[in-house]
C-alpha cells in the first residue's frame, strides 16, 4: 500500500527548507583575471599577447568549457585493441569533449607553435596560455606537452625536422591514424621508461636493430608509461648496437600501413584520467634515429627542459583554478554570523595559499621567459634555464598536493564531494611531481649541474644579486645558500633544493610583488615567522592587501 505521507510539507506547504547558504557556480568567470599572471606576461617580454589570453581567459571560464572538464574525466578513454573482424587496430576512444579541449588548445598555439613563431616572447605566451586554458582539465595538456618538446629534440636530426615540424607546429588538430605527411596537424608523444628501471632509462631493454636502409631501424621491447597513445608520432629509447638512443616511431608508416604499436593495456590512474597512458609493445616496429647512436639522453634533454617547465606550469595552474574556487566559496558561504570571507581564520589561510600561488606564477613565468631568451641565443638565460627549471619543477610540484588539498578543504565537506571539482584536481596534484622525474631525480639533477655546470651557480645567484638590499631576510637567506652550497650531500639535497627555491621565490616577489605579498611571504618562508600549515601567517601581515590582489579583479 502506497503511503500518503511520501512528501511532507511545512506549514506553509513548502518543502521541509529551501536552499539557502550555497555559493552560486563559478562558471563563467576569467580565468585569465590574475594580476600576477598579467604582470609577469608583460614583463617578461609577451606583452603583446594580453588580448588574446584573456579572450582564452573567458572561454577557458565559461560553462561549456568547463563541463568539457568535467565530462572528459566522467567519460574516460577506452581502449580497442581488434575491430569488430578480429585486425589488431589499437585505438584509443575519447570522449568528443576531449577532442573539444584539444582542439582549442592546439588552435590558440598552446602545443609547438612558438617554434614557428620568430617573435620574442611566443614561449612565454604559451605558458601564459596554459596557465589560463589549464582551468578546464589537466589531462589533455600531457599530449600538447610532449608535442612541444618533441620539436628540439627532433631538430637533432634535420632531414626528419623538415618533414615533421611544420605539422608539428601546426595550429590545426586532426585526430585520427593517417600517414603523418598527409595530415595538417601532427601531435607527438614519448615513450622513455620500462617496468625494470622508470626515471633510470640507461637500463632500457627496448633493442634497436638496424636495417638495410640508413637511419632506419626495428625495435623490439615494452614501454612501461607511453602518454596520449592516439599521438601521430613518439620519441622513444632504444639500445641500439652503439648504446642508448633516440628514435622517432610514427603510428602509421609512409605507405599508410599500421607500424607495430601493440597497446597492451590503459593505465588505471589515481589522476589524470582524462588522458590515456598506455602499455605498448614494439616488435619488428620501424623507426628512425634522432641525433646519433649511443647519445639518446643527450638528444632528449632539451625536450626534458620543456616538460620539466610544463609540470611546473600545470602545478601552479592547479593552486590558482583551485585558489579561485576557494575564494568564491568563501565569499558566499556563512558561518557562524558572517561572511566565511570575513573571518580572520580564514583569510589567514586563503592569504597564505594566495603568496604560494603567486610565488609559483611568477616563477613559472620567469622559467618561461628564461627559455623563450635561452631559445634565441642568451647564454646566461640558458644558465640560469637549467639549473632554475629544475628547482622550480622540485619544488613548486611538490607544494601542489598540499595546496590542493588546503584549497578543498576552504570548502569543507561540499569541496569532498566529485560535483565540485575539488577532488579531482586534488588527485591530479601528486602527478606533476611525479612526471618527468620525482622529486628524488630534481633533486639530484640539480646537484649534477652545480658539480658539472658552474656556470649555472654563478647564473642563479646574478638573479639573486638582483634583489639585494630591498630585505634583509632575503639577503640573509642568500648568504646561507651560498654557505650550503659548499656542502652538497647526496642525503640533503632536497633540504638544499627547497632553500634554493624559496629564495628564489622571495627575490622575485621582493622585486615584482606588491610590498605586503613580499613581506609576508619573506616572513613565512625565510624568516621563520610561519607554522607548518597553511594559514600560519604572522599577525603583522597585510592580509586585506593580499587578498584583494588575489581574489578581486584585475581589470
Amino acid at each position: 500500500m502506497a503511503s500518503t505521507l511520501a512528501h511532507e510539507e511545512g506549514p506553509q506547504g513548502r518543502a521541509t527548507h529551501d536552499v539557502t547558504n550555497q555559493p552560486p557556480a563559478l562558471a563563467p568567470y576569467d580565468a585569465s583575471d590574475d594580476m600576477a599572471l598579467l604582470e609577469g606576461l608583460r614583463r617578461e617580454g609577451a606583452g603583446w599577447a594580453e588580448e588574446g589570453l584573456r579572450r582564452l581567459g573567458l572561454r577557458a571560464g565559461s560553462a561549456e568549457a568547463q563541463e568539457w572538464g568535467e565530462l572528459a574525466n566522467r567519460y574516460e578513454p577506452e581502449l580497442r585493441t581488434h575491430d569488430r573482424y578480429g585486425n589488431r587496430i589499437d585505438e584509443v576512444d575519447f570522449h568528443p569533449s576531449w577532442h573539444h579541449l584539444m582542439r582549442v588548445a592546439v588552435t590558440e598555439g598552446l602545443a609547438a607553435t612558438p617554434w614557428a613563431e620568430d617573435r620574442p616572447g611566443a614561449h612565454v605566451a604559451r605558458t601564459a596560455g596554459g596557465l589560463v586554458w589549464g582551468h578546464t582539465d589537466a589531462g589533455h595538456g600531457c599530449p600538447t606537452s610532449m608535442t612541444y618538446a618533441a620539436v628540439p629534440a627532433l631538430r637533432r636530426q634535420p632531414e626528419l625536422a623538415k618533414v615533421y615540424e611544420p605539422l608539428l607546429t601546426s595550429r590545426e588538430y586532426d585526430p585520427g591514424l593517417r600517414v603523418p605527411a598527409e595530415k595538417r596537424g601532427l601531435l607527438a608523444g614519448m615513450g622513455m621508461t620500462e617496468k625494470q628501471g622508470g626515471s633510470d632509462v640507461r637500463t632500457n631493454a627496448t633493442t634497436a636493430t638496424p636495417s638495410a636502409e640508413p637511419g632506419v631501424y626495428t625495435l623490439r621491447g615494452h614501454k612501461w608509461f607511453t602518454s596520449a597513445p592516439m599521438c601521430d608520432v613518439f620519441l622513444v629509447l632504444a639500445q641500439a648496437p652503439d648504446g642508448l638512443s633516440c628514435f622517432l616511431v610514427p603510428r602509421v608508416l609512409p605507405d599508410g600501413t599500421r607500424n607495430t604499436f601493440r597497446i597492451q593495456r590503459l593505465k588505471d590512474k589515481l589522476g589524470n584520467r582524462s588522458n590515456a597512458s598506455s602499455e605498448p609493445e614494439f616488435d619488428g616496429t620501424v623507426a628512425w634515429l634522432v641525433g646519433p647512436e649511443g647519445q639518446g639522453v643527450k638528444t632528449i634533454i632539451e625536450m626534458v627542459n620543456c616538460t620539466r617547465l610544463d609540470c611546473v606550469m600545470m602545478s601552479a595552474t592547479l593552486m590558482r583554478q583551485t585558489l579561485v574556487q576557494a575564494g568564491h566559496h568563501a565569499r558566499h558561504r556563512s558561518a557562524f554570523g558572517a561572511r566565511l570571507v570575513d573571518q580572520p581564520l580564514m583569510r589567514n589561510v586563503l592569504a597564505d595559499l594566495a603568496l604560494e600561488s603567486e610565488a609559483a606564477t611568477t616563477l613559472t613565468l620567469r622559467l618561461a621567459g628564461a627559455a623563450d631568451r635561452a631559445v634565441r641565443g642568451d647564454a646566461g638565460e640558458a644558465a640560469f634555464r637549467r639549473i632554475a627549471t629544475a628547482v622550480g619543477k622540485y619544488w613548486v610540484t611538490k607544494r601542489g598536493p598540499a595546496f590542493t588539498a588546503e584549497a578543498l578543504e576552504c570548502l569543507g565537506g561540499n569541496g569532498y564531494v566529485e560535483e565540485s571539482g575539488m577532488p579531482r584536481h586534488y588527485r591530479e596534484a601528486p602527478l606533476l611531481s611525479i612526471w618527468e622525474g620525482s622529486g628524488n631525480v630534481n633533486a639530484l639533477d640539480v646537484l649534477r649541474a652545480l658539480r658539472r655546470e658552474p656556470g649555472t651557480v654563478d647564473a642563479l645567484f646574478a638573479e639573486l644579486a638582483l634583489a639585494q638590499g630591498a630585505d634583509a631576510r632575503l639577503d640573509a637567506a642568500v648568504n646561507r645558500l651560498q654557505d650550503a652550497l659548499s656542502e652538497g650531500s647526496e642525503a640533503g639535497a632536497r633540504r638544499l633544493v627547497e632553500r634554493m627555491a624559496l629564495t628564489l621565490q622571495a627575490s622575485l616577489l621582493v622585486r615584482h610583488a606588491p610590498s605586503a605579498v613580499a613581506d609576508a611571504f619573506c616572513a613565512s618562508r625565510l624568516g621563520g615567522d610561519w607554522g607548518h600549515a597553511f594559514g600560519t601567517l604572522p599577525d603583522a601581515a597585510d592580509l586585506d592587501a593580499i587578498l584583494r590582489r588575489a581574489l578581486e579583479s584585475a581589470n
